[in-house]
């Protein structure tokens, strides 16, 4: 199976030159997705609705790749205050709690917009049939 790159059509991705995530083989690699809402495109200001859209984004790049949210085996996160990991973790039972991948939470200064609070990674292995 080729190397097949998946895309939410924003403009960033050729410009910067990233895939929302790529899939190779039984894998998949999302990149850092953070909380923008894709239909309004907007940016909720709350990191509880931003977690959300990160993960509504994910789940949708998955799906496109022929994966599914059980695929999931390692989570990176990133929040910009230590504030937000309750609310975050929260959100991360609410989505990943039966499914349980490896995870890593770093709080960091800042993410490439003020308004960004939250980043999640996530790799997939696509699992036997």
């Amino acid at each position: 199976m080729p190397r097949r790159l998946i895309s939410t059509g924003s403009p960033l991705e050729k410009s910067v030159g990233y895939s929302r995530a790529v899939i190779d083989g039984d894998f998949a690699f999302v990149a850092g997705t953070t909380g923008y809402d894709y239909t309004t495109m907007t940016m909720p200001s709350d990191v509880t609705s931003q977690s959300r859209n990160c993960f509504k984004t994910i789940e949708a790049a998955l799906k496109e790749g022929g994966f599914a949210m059980a695929d999931i085996v390692r989570a990176t996160y990133y929040v910009t205050d230590a504030n937000y990991v309750d609310a975050h973790f929260a959100v991360c039972g609410e989505v990943l709690g039966d499914i349980r991948p490896a995870a890593t939470l770093l709080v960091v200064t800042a993410l490439a917009k003020p308004e960004m609070k939250v980043e999640i990674e996530v790799t997939a292995k696509r699992r036997s049939a």
